[in-house]
């Protein structure tokens, strides 16, 4: 019998972590990352130094929310899209409420609370897509299977290529992508958000596995099997990180005459 609990946990483990586990090691980098570009702006330019990209990145963080809110049935009880308040750090807003007795809204609280991330890095690409011409091209590079490393230096090659320099198109987009970029890890609320639903996560994975473990099914391998078409979803956030960087590199340059 301790055998079998054993053997249930853990391939709850592995399924978890293979399945879930992107939204915790590349939510974390992009937490690192974005807290680092902030307290930049903040060193040298002040708290409003934010706002250059908040008026955009925080629409799209808080649009995320509410996207996947209504879509496990969450009721929206109030939204504010871009609302800065300075003595309290807050850029924007999104209250949700659900029958505290319904499974399906409460699994839904990690999705939520990792929604600007998912939502964020999707409108991402398809700025990529739609304001360069080589859009497909740059984005290729990361769903190809090859070594991470030189997907990541043959993305950032075709990215900065000599014609996208000349392009306004190019600029326009690094701004807009460093906007969205800057505000897609989750807030600590978020994250509080994230662990309540991770309990629900973990208790849906467990009664399905003890269904399969009795009825001598290992659905493990199909776990794994669903895992290779969330490879794309992997390269999404690699490629948000990549902006990310981009980003704290530049700001650190440029800022640093101005840090106080």
């Amino acid at each position: 019998m301790s055998e079998q609990i054993l053997l249930l946990l853990k391939t709850v483990f592995i399924q978890l972590i293979s399945i879930f586990g992107i939204f915790f090691v590349l939510g974390f980098i992009l937490s690192v990352i974005q807290t680092a570009t902030q307290n930049i702006y903040h060193r040298s330019v002040g708290w409003k130094g934010i706002l250059w990209t908040a008026w955009l990145g925080t629409p799209v963080h808080e649009l995320g929310h509410a996207f996947f809110a209504i879509l496990f049935h969450h009721k929206i009880t109030h939204i504010a899209l871009f609302s800065p308040n300075e003595s309290t750090g807050e850029l924007g807003q999104v209250d949700h409420s659900y029958r505290k007795y319904s499974f399906f809204p409460r699994l839904g609280n990690f999705f939520i609370g990792s929604a600007p991330m998912i939502f964020g890095s999707i409108i991402l690409v398809v700025l990529l897509y739609y304001l360069l011409p080589n859009g497909k091209l740059i984005f290729l590079p990361l769903t190809s299977g090859d070594g991470l490393l030189s997907s990541i230096l043959l993305t950032l090659q075709n990215l900065f290529s000599y014609h996208n320099l000349q392009s306004w198109q190019f600029w326009l987009f690094l701004y807009l992508s460093f906007c969205i970029a800057s505000h897609l890890a989750p807030s600590k609320i978020d994250r509080q958000g994230m662990w309540g639903g991770l309990f629900w996560l973990i208790l849906l994975l467990l009664v399905i596995n003890l269904v399969a473990l009795l009825l001598g099914v290992d659905i493990t391998n199909y776990i794994l099997h669903i895992n290779q078409y969330l490879g794309i979803f992997t390269a999404i956030f690699i490629y948000a990180i990549i902006i990310s960087i981009i980003h704290f590199v530049l700001v650190w340059v440029v800022l640093r005459l101005f840090r106080k």
